[in-house]
């Protein structure tokens, strides 16, 4: 790779970007490209940063900053991945569709938008969703239309400058349990070779712009979406809501409509689909100050509990009421209760979160005589847990992510999740009871399983390398003053490390979507004569003081 230093180098790396630069489709990123080539040598390094990629087509798709060059989210980039899966369908035999789905992120459409000429251009029928939507449509959309796969254009909750493209497989490749599903290895690798194979861009056919869905399709979606819940259940609840600049208003308040709830209240300077996101520093209902004012809106109107999605709509935060002030619920919280929730339904079947989620439901699906799965991170492997020997129930992941109805919905769905959290909020209220005090109840009987974060936003990726080869070579032996009973490395399948004592446990990990490094922090607190806030309080000392130990062991601190 050229470093930008010393005229050889600057050569070759001038040389690289000017062939990039005649095969870019996109005059807009051409021109930027051009005045960054004449910036040179004063620009070597920025151009260098640039063409260090190209990115990376993994388990989660592409994601990276919208700039001009391999190693940016660009029309470039977009149509060598497109061809490069049309490709890889085509050499499968995938008959039907390719769905196209996209958020209001800055070149979303137009990346949609090419996307489907690259597929027709490829003899393969392209259609694309009505309008910004999000990510939970363009999901069951591919189930509901049959398709050969789906891509949706958004970089979730990462911040205003990023993009990103996700791939979801339909039933021929998916198989039963992946279809709809995002896609696992090897399919990602397969498709990073065939998008390595297309050759120059301006040799890739493009086709029509394919067909537009109507409405209908986001209407069925939301009457599939409401039926998820008990039509005859109580339906008295306040209710304050924030898309945080995103796209999920419009379909969560038809879909709450439709399941009987009132209108939600919703934060007027958030409502509107905004891809610089104006108010929040990182558009992720998990960072500090992201749901200020929501929280300040659910006091105003004086709401029973407020809701956030995220900008494409996919998770799901929960904030209720508690001790005069306003408390956003854990991840893990809101999936033990929704959890519980459906258990007491009566919902049959496998329940499953992730090595990383609160030990919680593990506990809970043996008291019940439930089947339990535990995975890897994130929801293609969630959807698919337990190998097909009991139908998926139910699954969660701590960072926010529910999927109550998998029948609907193959992957997380924060709208389907907000519905469900109403239902049994607005159930415990006709019984006088909250949120809050089920959740004690819920310790109470198995326990309270604290659990915390300790994340590491980096510039530099090499530092989490760094701390991960540390915590590695220099493994504590105990925690908490107790001894490890169970280090497991996981190493080469996924970089995680995974360390328990008798009541606690580290998961350490770099985040699979962020340049961050991740501990997730566990402790087990048995409750003694029904004192819920005295076996709190002992473990949220105790996770403050597993968090320091942590940091030590990973270096940082």
């Amino acid at each position: 790779m050229a470093t930008g230093t010393g005229t050889t180098g600057l050569d070759e790396l001038r040389e690289r970007a000017r062939i990039w630069l005649d095969d870019d489709p996109d005059p807009a990123t051409r021109d930027e490209l051009r005045q960054v080539i004449d910036r040179l040598p004063g620009s070597a390094a920025e151009l260098t940063d640039r063409f260090a990629g190209p990115l990376t087509f993994g388990t989660a798709g592409l994601r990276g900053p919208l700039r001009a060059g391999p190693n940016g989210m660009n029309l470039a980039v977009v149509t060598q991945a497109a061809a490069g899966l049309v490709a890889w369908l085509a050499a499968r035999d995938a008959d039907g569709p390719l769905v196209i789905g996209y958020d209001a992120r800055h070149g979303s459409r137009a990346f949609a938008e090419q996307t489907a000429k690259v597929a027709t251009g490829a003899g393969r029928e392209a259609v694309l969703l009505p309008r910004p939507l999000p990510t939970p449509v363009l999901a069951y959309a591919v189930r509901r239309l049959g398709a050969a796969a789906g891509v949706m254009v958004t970089a979730s909750h990462n911040p205003p400058q990023d993009n990103g493209y996700k791939v979801y497989l339909g039933t021929a490749l998916g198989g039963p349990s992946g279809a709809g599903a995002q896609i696992v290895p090897p399919a990602d690798t397969e498709i990073e070779a065939a998008i390595r194979a297309v050759g120059p861009l301006s040799a890739v056919p493009l086709g029509d712009p394919g067909t537009v869905l109507g409405e209908d399709l986001v209407e069925s979606y939301v009457d599939s979406a409401a039926a998820v819940v008990d039509r005859d259940g109580p339906r008295d609840l306040t209710i304050a809501y924030t898309p945080l600049h995103g796209v999920g208003a419009t379909v969560l308040t038809a879909t709450f409509a439709r399941a009987g709830f009132g209108t939600p209240a919703v934060v007027t300077e958030q409502a509107a689909p905004d891809p610089d996101f104006p108010t929040v520093s990182f558009p992720n209902p998990e960072e500090p100050g992201a749901t200020d004012l929501l929280t300040a809106l659910a006091e105003q109107t004086g709401a029973d509990i407020a809701i956030a999605n995220d900008p494409d709509a996919d998770r799901c935060a929960v904030a209720v009421p508690d001790g005069g002030k306003w408390r956003m619920l854990r991840g893990d919280e809101v999936g033990i209760l929704l959890a519980d929730h459906l258990i007491r339904r009566g919902r049959a079947g496998l329940y499953a979160t992730t090595i990383v989620s609160s030990s919680m439901l593990r506990t809970i699906c043996a008291a019940r005589g439930l089947p339990f799965d535990e995975t890897l991170t994130g929801f293609k492997w969630i959807v698919r847990a337990g190998a097909g020997d009991e139908p998926l129930a139910y699954g969660y992941e701590e960072a926010l992510g529910y999927c109550v109805a998998p029948d609907h919905v193959r992957d997380k769905d924060g709208i389907t999740a907000a519905l469900t959290v109403a239902e049994l909020a607005a159930g415990l209220k006709a019984e006088g009871r909250t949120l809050t005090g089920r959740l004690d109840e819920l310790a109470a009987e198995f326990g309270v399983h604290a659990t915390d974060q300790l994340s590491v936003r980096v510039d530099d990726l090499s530092e989490i390398d760094a701390a991960m080869t540390h915590i590695r070579n220099r493994t504590p032996d105990t925690l908490l003053d107790e001894p490890v009973t169970s280090t497991e490395d996981l190493l080469p399948a996924a970089d995680v490390l995974i360390l328990r004592t008798a009541s606690t446990r580290v998961v350490v990990r770099p985040s699979g979507t962020e340049p961050k490094l991740k501990a997730y922090l566990e402790v087990i607190e048995p409750v003694a004569a029904d004192d819920v806030p005295g076996a709190r309080g002992r473990a949220a000392a105790s996770l403050q003081a597993l968090r320091t130990e942590t940091a030590a062991a990973l270096g940082i601190w």
